[in-house]
């Protein structure tokens, strides 16, 4: 008779394993309290500055339904909604470049690279200029551009099984198809139409409807729920296919499923606020290096990406005085540094490896 042993990990592993899971845990939870506390303090800023300065507690009053009639026309009339759709934004941008980088393997798959703002744009522009369309029309031209453009990638992609870098290098051929359609309308088109497209363009924040606040908050709503029900999914296919298959996972009904989301998420924040540059790419790899680990991190990069977008509205309004730049500009130039700072460290990590 064979007697086969069955060998337990040592109790020290286990116990040094349970330990690093909590010190995790602890840090995820830290990072998400201080980034939470950043959003609050640049939200009351938001709240108190401008051509009428409000006081924090004057803020607080209004928002609990005192204050005075100036001060609650210029809160709830101008302020609040713009904050609330940086908030949105922000948070849809930061979710759809973690998504999709975590899905590619990639860290160039971010919706401003693979052609998907690039889509929304050309839809948008397109209706503007051709078609004469504004407001909620707009957002939705520029919803059904994201998605065509998504379309086209994951076709072409997938031909011979969906690979990151295939779908980086078909989305970055399809942008610059896309920009060159959005040139070519401008150049074709009035002074006057063409100035209107270009601040819709660079991203902008500056006019808020209930309509577009609304449509936003639904989607994303939506798409969150959904995302949160099939984020273990992504996790494991991290692992590859073949684990994940092994784990039980249908990939590429699962690849399709979170794909679709990503999308989504990426289409209502460019429908709302128009491309507004580096967001997604770099709210991803903030949050993963604040967190120290190799994950989605969709808590965190929804959270980095909604301080990005309100910190750099917050510059955009009032770093100028008497100047009011679209915060397109101002991510632009913030989110530049910090992409060449975080390709220098991976970069100098993997010389050293």
């Amino acid at each position: 008779m064979i007697v086969v042993h069955q060998t337990q990990p040592p109790a020290d592993d286990l116990a040094r394993v349970a330990v690093a899971r909590r010190a995790g845990r602890i840090r995820y939870v830290a990072i998400a309290a201080v980034l939470v506390t950043v959003l609050i303090v640049l939200a009351v800023l938001a709240l108190m500055l401008g051509d009428r300065v409000i006081a924090p507690g004057d803020v607080l009053t209004t928002l609990l339904g005192g204050g005075s009639g100036g001060d609650r026309f210029v809160l709830f009339g101008l302020r609040v909604p713009r904050l609330l759709l940086g908030v949105m934004v922000g948070a849809a941008f930061g979710l759809a470049g973690a998504v999709f980088q975590s899905l590619l393997g990639n860290p160039l798959a971010s919706p401003d690279i693979i052609g998907i703002s690039q889509g929304a744009s050309a839809a948008a522009v397109g209706a503007i200029l051709l078609a004469g369309w504004s407001g909620l029309g707009v957002s939705f031209a520029a919803f059904g551009g994201a998605v065509l453009i998504a379309g086209l990638i994951t076709v072409l992609a997938s031909r011979r099984g969906a690979v990151g870098s295939r779908f980086v290098l078909i989305g970055i051929a399809l942008a610059f198809l896309a920009q060159a359609a959005i040139n070519f309308m401008l150049t074709r088109s009035d002074v006057r139409d063409a100035q209107s497209a270009l601040v819709w363009l660079v991203g902008s924040l500056g006019t808020v409807t209930s309509e577009e606040l609304t449509s936003t908050a639904v989607g994303l709503v939506v798409l969150v729920a959904a995302l949160a029900a099939v984020s273990p999914k992504l996790r494991m296919l991290q692992l590859g296919d073949e684990a994940a298959t092994g784990l039980g996972v249908r990939v590429t009904p699962a690849r399709l499923i979170i794909t679709l989301i990503a999308v989504g998420l990426a289409a209502v924040a460019t429908a709302a606020a128009g491309p507004v540059a580096f967001v997604a790419f770099v709210a991803a790899p903030i949050a993963r290096r604040l967190l120290g680990g190799t994950g989605p991190a969709l808590v965190a990069s929804a959270l980095v990406g909604a301080v990005v977008v309100t910190g750099s509205d917050l510059l955009a309004q009032h770093a100028i005085a008497g100047l009011q730049v679209p915060v397109g500009i101002v991510t632009g130039i913030v989110g530049a540094p910090v992409l060449l700072l975080l390709l220098a460290r991976s970069n100098r990590s993997r010389g050293t490896a």
